[in-house]
């Protein structure tokens, strides 16, 4: 007799306490060869031997992207291994390689600071406005981008250039447009500013704007907004394009060669010695340009810092 409110117990079979992962289905089925199988989504193999470059398919592209990056650094090594036979230091104290480096380390803050002034204003409008026309401005953005540096001069002496309005009524009060450090100015902000805009704008497109809606809703208007909210969250971006910028100014040679060939940039000074004298004759001075680029690059990441992942 079987007691009440008590139910038969099960019979079990002779391989009671072995799961049967046959009457599970076939999704519970492949969860318990799941447990079996290694898991390689780690970057780990069968015995736990780390794979970084074949995990998750991997091994292709990172073949493929050694193949670029040996490019890079070839040219580079070849470059510092040949400068071990040139007299560098003496290079240098040659007084045009001196005035190159300064004029260019004049004029290239000075047009990174103009590409930032008016650059992340304009930044900010295309990630946050709709208007008519956006499609054609962000096409005007990236124009100096597309078309050849030289030719980039070019335009800008139809525009500043001695015999046009604007470069005759400058030369006027005593400011000319070509052939000065002011025309170097210009030629550099015109190639180098669309690399701030670009840069910048990403940035701001990585900021929720719920941040900046919740922001307004406590009764801050839209500049104190985009300076405490807007401005902080895309630092990094707005550092990575000054960077972009100041690199490709402080390095700008076509654009500057047509507006402003004198007083010579690093770059003319570099074109007019490998003309005269060859590849010896610029290694200084190309080591100079090198070292100022890695400078500002280290001393950016070092006070803004690199993005965090989330």
């Amino acid at each position: 007799m079987i007691p009440p409110n008590r139910e038969p117990e099960q019979v079990s079979g002779p391989d009671r306490g072995h799961e049967d992962t046959s009457d599970r289905g076939p999704e519970r089925a492949s969860d318990a060869d799941s447990e079996r199988r290694p898991d390689s989504s780690d970057g780990r193999g069968w015995f736990g031997v780390d794979r970084p470059w074949t995990s998750g398919g991997l091994a292709v592209p990172a073949l493929l992207g050694t193949v670029l990056l040996a490019y890079f650094v070839v040219p580079f090594a070849a470059f510092l291994f040949r400068s071990r036979r040139v007299d560098v230091v003496a290079g240098l104290t040659d007084p045009a390689v001196r005035d190159a480096i300064a004029t260019s380390l004049l004029t290239a803050p000075v047009s990174t600071a103009v590409a930032t002034v008016f650059g992340v204003p304009l930044a900010y409008v295309l990630s946050r406005a709709s208007f008519r026309g956006k499609r054609l401005v962000e096409a005007l953005v990236l124009l100096p981008l597309v078309v050849p540096p030289i030719v980039g001069g070019v335009m800008l002496l139809t525009v500043v250039g001695r015999y046009t309005p604007i470069g005759a009524a400058a030369a006027a009060i005593g400011v000319p447009l070509t052939g000065s450090a002011a025309g170097v100015v210009l030629a550099q902000t015109f190639v180098a500013a669309p690399f701030l805009v670009v840069t910048a704008r990403a940035g701001f497109d990585g900021v929720d704007p719920r941040l900046e809606e919740a922001s307004r809703t406590m009764g801050y208007g839209r500049l104190r907004t985009v300076r405490l909210v807007s401005l902080p969250l895309a630092r990094n971006a707005i550092a990575a394009g000054i960077v972009l910028t100041f690199v490709r100014a402080i390095g700008e040679f076509g654009a500057t060669m047509m507006v402003a060939y004198t007083p010579r940039t690093m770059p003319t000074r570099i074109r007019v010695a490998f003309i005269a004298r060859g590849v010896d004759a610029i290694v200084p001075i190309a080591l100079a340009l090198l070292a100022i680029a890695v400078i500002v690059v280290v001393a950016v990441q070092l006070l803004v810092g690199t993005p965090r992942r989330g």
